[in-house]
């Protein structure tokens, strides 16, 4: 192989994010190979993948599903060493013969695999953006710090990092302002309920909820996505991403997913990143950034698509935004005390132990019974964010 080839690890690798990565990679084998994959307990999935791309490593966080992924892939004749538990991600994470790292955990589970790629240099993807709305000052310190590339992949803010000038890698330290840039435009497609009568979101189920118009994803995305909390991460995160104050990203309706987002100038200029709705051309971006490869992607028929509409999201529909923008402006604690408690509830959700709309009086309860502070270290953040769960669980126990 050449010098030129890049060794990827992918966190994450059996879900929507990894299998779209590896879809990538198998269209470029003269620029890009496998060097770990990791999942949570999906091992099927991941035992094809190994057989498909022969990795060094596969990373099972399960141990009973790491077994079974060793006695099957030992019957199959690969050679794929594999390892177990949290530490095992954080090694294939930072290795050092690992060139760039697919950062697709969801949830918190994400943060400390992803934060030792970081610490270790490496050009990380992310699509895990938990790690930036839990632990965002300490997560661009250490990015700062380490000389890390970091590259967004959630479609948004690849989008925004498509607008924004190439030749200014300065976000961090200055801000939008260095940029000429007056404010962020990020664009939802509203989920499937934008048009539900309200009457009827209590009674939503989560096979409704994960039933998404536009976008393939996992359930609980879906779901961030159906009550809008996920943008509302996706705001914080663009504020750590591009050093922007929550009040100069502006969440804009957007039901066709065409336009991906847009950044206004100070001038007046407005620039848009549309594409079909395919998280392959944010994936092929980041991998060849500064260059651009084929993703495979259908190329975008603007006659089709006919008309884009654009409207102001509705609080009283999506509550979740409205929480989620508060505890933006609030910062500390609070940002990570909000993602805990989310994950909880969808968690309930999804088993059917709460009803849709509770979702959203969980999360607020929780936030206005535990004070946010500002965090020095990642144990302060992992304080608040156990705190916010134990209090999470408690509150829907006594339903």
């Amino acid at each position: 192989m050449s010098a030129t080839v890049q060794s990827i690890t992918v966190l994450g690798a059996s879900g929507s994010i990894g299998v779209s990565t590896l879809d990538v990679i198998a269209r470029h084998p003269d620029r890009y190979k496998v060097f770990a994959l990791t999942a949570d307990r999906r091992w099927q999935v991941l035992a094809t993948q190994c057989l498909a791309y022969r990795p060094r490593y596969a990373v099972m966080k399960d141990p009973v599903s790491a077994s079974a992924l060793e006695m099957e892939l030992r019957r199959q004749g690969c050679t794929t060493e594999v390892l177990q538990g949290d530490d095992a991600l954080a090694q294939v994470a930072s290795d050092p013969e690992v060139d760039t790292v697919m950062a697709a955990i969801v949830g918190a589970a994400g943060l400390l695999p992803t934060l030792a790629a970081v610490r270790a240099g490496k050009k990380v993807l992310l699509a895990n953006k938990e790690a930036l709305v839990m632990a965002g000052g300490l997560f661009t310190r250490v990015v700062a710090e380490s000389g890390a590339l970091l590259l967004p992949i959630d479609s948004e803010h690849n989008a925004i990092f498509q607008c924004l000038p190439n030749h200014r890698a300065d976000y961090l330290q200055q801000g939008l302002k260095s940029s000429g840039v007056r404010k962020i435009l990020l664009t939802a497609s509203g989920g499937p309920f934008r048009n539900t009568p309200l009457s009827d979101l209590p009674k939503v189920t989560p096979e409704q909820a994960c039933a998404h118009p536009n976008w393939s994803m996992g359930q609980k995305i879906s779901v961030d996505s159906a009550t809008m909390l996920n943008k509302g991460l996706e705001l914080i995160e663009a504020c750590w991403l591009f050093n922007a104050r929550p009040q100069q990203v502006q969440v804009v309706v957007h039901p066709q997913s065409v336009i991906h987002s847009m950044v206004e100038y100070i001038d007046g200029s407005v620039l848009a990143q549309l594409g079909n709705p395919d998280m392959r051309t944010p994936i092929a971006h980041a991998l060849a950034w500064p260059e651009r490869i084929e993703s495979g992607v259908a190329s975008l028929d603007l006659i089709a698509t006919a008309r884009l509409d654009f409207s102001s999201p509705d609080y009283m529909r999506f509550p979740c935004l409205r929480l989620a923008q508060q505890a933006a402006e609030t910062a500390g604690t609070a940002p990570a005390i909000l993602n805990a408690a989310n994950e909880v509830a969808v968690a309930s959700f999804l088993q059917r132990r709460i009803r849709f709309d509770q979702i959203a009086v969980v999360i607020e309860q929780v936030l206005s019974r535990i004070v946010s502070v500002e965090p020095h270290d990642l144990g302060h953040v992992q304080a608040a964010d156990a705190e916010a769960r134990a209090l999470a669980q408690q509150l829907i126990a006594q339903w």
